[in-house]
């Protein structure tokens, strides 16, 4: 028998080793993952999952492919810090499927974020009748162009040259699909002058340069109120093409207010936008369907083209479910390979849940869930192997009976050699886990280390947080909440709904759950937020720099600097390291970013403050014994005790800190930057600014999100104190164990996008479980034991 041969030196290499990682609250973590397995990583919100996965191991190797580029190529990419960790050996290509939100761009669709609009746009310049042109007149991104012009040949000649390029954008709304009428009196009060403060935009302040280039341009007067402007000067106030000023010497572009207005807010994703100037749009710009194309963004020319009776715009408005079988019906054998690769593409879509959806669809309105899944659909079909996919909670939004399908689309990307890292909460994804890493036992400063390694089996056993609530089960209440009255909807029609009538129970808690794209979200968003007194705590982000941070965001921050600045003296300003108190070297930050141009960019703590990011004289002010930056390194309930009593005691900042720690967040630094919390610890941060808000409706919007198995009961309670202060509380949730807490259900269905709609069931939990006349149903009674 001949001796064994030893094993090659390269299939030695098969884990990814870190040791010593650092990065934000990790404590010095070691650890092996192996690869071509799948490993989750658990653990409560903020314990330091994703500054493992995504802040260290992802990071490390986006940062070494970078690096592989010439410097030429580098200086046009993203600057990345090396993580704080000692040794990372075993890295292989990161691709990052997260949960940001996908497109701030208007003209961004699921067909053109997908390649989708591509693929269908040859088909229609092969076979579309009448033939009008290549790809490009059938791209609502690309306008029609004419134009002529004299050339010189090489011996002087000269020749006439006529061009024309035919786009498919509509010339109307320049490929939108909406028109924008703007209401000029939530634009100024024009009763007062300019430097009376006439403009009620945001950001438009009396002394800020978007108002002073107005006042100081020469074009209008700055002390005149609006009203009695001549007509020339509201034209040029209003309309003027941009023209150079020069203003104390400065070089600047004066162009009229509504263009500008157009140019830096309308052509922008409404939903991207920050809260406040979301709100401004909302009610200074009423946006209707584009009456030329009806709100296909296309041209009359485009639209005129069709294959078997069907133009590009019917093809982009189907849902993808249905698209897919038109695709496949095709049988023209010219156009073989494309048919077989659009077809392949929008199967994808349907394999992984969003099939519902259709090409037209805004890429901003998808939710988190859907954005990843859309982002993951390129993955799905590659032939590459020894890759690490990085997921961030890849069930999110998905409802029991779709999560089954993500964890077989999971396994298949690992069974193709590739390592899967996934972070997670939901038990379903957990227990098809090969290896386990739990991180904990708290959360920030109580957080950042390895609790264990393992199998699920081995977990269940090994007595952490995770382990113990992994097989938790909800029990249906035994008694439930009689309503105080009911919410009408009638007729609902928004999207794929059927004209839905339905009674809502107020005084009580509702939850309104179905499948993803069972109408849920179109029923709440469309019919009941826009309601007076409701408050909608939806799934948007948080929009915030490296600058902002809790108190900022929630507000706290106002009254903590003045009652600084009541206590000894001088100006609030000087309690903020945004403002005059910023220190002079760093300006506020706490550190010093350096460009290094090609290479990645290096923070370092600023030496002058000691990375507090204020002056030395500021520090020199106290309140209650404490200076300002001592008080914003301040835990919540360290600060919550603080303001409480004594001579610090300030009831506004109290209240605030109450909600922060109402909603599971006590561990928080209050100065902590906005950018270093994880998604579940900015929805529940979002929560508490908006308990404070007046409302007797409350929506929540999947409140579960980025929360452990240990946090769902403390979100049950928090639910619960709402109903008993007398709110309604109506949840968008998929999570059985909110569901078995209701006090009335409300299930939409049967199925997605066309197949659902309609209400299939509304009553109370027990009466779902005891039924089973729906998923929803099957899956509750499976969950609860029933």
């Amino acid at each position: 028998m001949p001796p064994a041969m030893p094993p090659h030196p390269a299939d030695s290499h098969d884990v990814i080793r870190v040791q010593g990682a650092r990065e934000h609250n990790l404590k010095d973590v070691s650890v092996e993952l192996p690869k071509r397995r799948l490993t989750v990583f658990t653990g409560v919100s903020g314990s330091g999952k994703s500054s493992l996965v995504f802040g260290t191991i992802a990071a490390e190797s986006q940062r070494m492919i970078n690096e592989t580029y010439p410097a030429f190529v580098q200086g046009f990419m993203p600057s990345l810090d090396r993580p704080d960790v000692d040794v990372l050996e075993g890295l292989t290509t990161a691709i990052i499927v997260d949960q940001e939100r996908m497109g701030a761009n208007a003209r961004s669709t699921v067909g053109t974020a997908t390649d989708a609009n591509a693929m269908l746009r040859i088909l229609f310049s092969r076979l579309g009748e009448p033939h009008i042109g290549s790809p490009q007149a059938f791209s609502f991104n690309i306008a029609s162009v004419t134009g002529s012009g004299s050339a010189a040949t090489s011996s002087g000649k000269q020749i006439e040259r006529e061009f024309s390029l035919l786009g498919g954008m509509c010339p109307r709304c320049e490929g939108m699909g909406t028109v924008s009428d703007i209401d000029l009196t939530q634009l100024y009060d024009d009763s007062r002058s300019l430097a009376g403060g006439a403009l009620t935009i945001p950001g438009y302040t009396v002394d800020g340069w978007q108002t002073r280039i107005y006042a100081e341009s020469g074009f209008v007067p700055a002390d005149v109120p609006i009203r009695d402007f001549t007509a020339q000067q509201l034209d040029d106030f209003l309309y003027k093409e941009a023209t150079k000023v020069k203003i104390n010497g400065i070089n600047l572009t004066y162009e009229g207010l509504i263009p500008k207005i157009q140019k830096s807010m309308l052509s922008k994703d409404v939903d991207a936008m920050q809260p406040h100037i979301r709100a401004f749009v909302e009610r200074a710009v009423a946006f209707a369907p584009c009456p030329e194309c009806e709100g296909t963004r296309l041209s009359a020319a485009a639209r005129s083209s069709k294959i078997a009776g069907v133009s590009i715009a019917d093809a982009c408005a189907m849902q993808i479910s249905d698209l897919a079988a038109w695709v496949h019906g095709l049988d023209d054998p010219s156009v073989a390979p494309l048919r077989h690769n659009l077809g392949a593409l929008l199967d994808s879509f349907v394999r992984i849940g969003l099939g519902y959806l259709s090409l037209d669809r805004s890429s901003g309105t998808l939710s988190g869930g859907e954005a990843q899944r859309t982002k993951m659909i390129r993955h799905l079909g590659s032939s590459l192997t020894d890759v690490t996919y990085v997921f961030d909670e890849p069930t999110i939004g998905l409802h029991p009976h779709d999560i089954q399908r993500m964890n077989e689309l999971l396994l298949q990307l690992r069974d193709k050699g590739n390592t899967v890292l996934v972070v997670e909460h939901k038990p379903e994804a957990i227990a098809i886990a090969d290896h386990v890493v739990d991180l904990g036992p708290g959360a920030g400063t109580e957080g950042g280390r390895i609790m264990f390694e393992g199998t699920v089996e081995d977990l269940r056993a090994s007595g952490t947080l995770t382990g113990r609530h992994l097989d938790d089960r909800a029990r249906l209440k035994e008694t439930v909440r009689t309503s105080s009255g009911s919410m009408q909807v009638r007729g609902a029609r928004e999207h794929n709904l059927r004209g839905v009538d339905i009674d809502i129970p107020l005084g009580v808690l509702t939850v309104v759950t179905g499948v993803a794209g069972s109408g849920k979200s179109s029923l709440i968003h469309g019919s009941v937020s826009p309601r007076e007194g409701v408050v909608t705590i939806d799934q948007g982000g948080i929009r915030g720099s490296r600058r902002s941070n809790p108190a900022t965001y929630t507000g706290l921050l106002d009254p903590i600097r003045s009652a600084f600045a009541k206590a000894n003296g001088v100006k609030p300003a000087l309690f903020s390291a945004n403002s005059e108190g910023a220190c002079p070297v760093c300006k506020g930050a706490g550190v010093i970013y350096t460009d290094l141009g090609p290479m990645a960019g290096v923070a370092t703590t600023c030496e002058e403050c000691g990375g507090i990011g204020f002056r030395a004289a500021v520090l020199e002010y106290t309140l209650g014994g404490r200076d300002i930056s001592q008080v914003l390194r301040m835990p919540v309930t360290d600060a919550e005790a603080f303001f409480g009593s004594g001579e610090a005691r300030l009831p506004a900042a109290h209240a605030i800190l109450n909600r922060l720690a109402d909603v599971g967040l006590g561990y928080l630094t209050i100065g902590q930057p906005l950018t270093t919390l994880s998604g579940g610890e900015r929805q529940r941060l979002k929560l508490a600014v908006h308990m404070g808000s007046p409302g007797e409706v409350y929506v929540l919007d999947e409140p579960t999100t980025g929360l452990h198995l240990a946090d769902v009961e403390n979100l049950l309670g928090l639910l619960d104190r709402l109903v008993d202060a007398g709110r309604s509380v109506i949840v968008i949730e998929h999570h059985q164990a909110v569901m078995a807490h209701a006090d009335w259900i409300i299930d939409l269905g049967p199925g997605a996008g066309h197949d659902g709609g309609r209400v299939v069931f509304e009553g109370t939990p027990a009466e779902l479980v005891a039924s089973r006349s729906t998923l929803t149903g099957q899956h509750l009674a499976q969950y609860v034991g029933a």
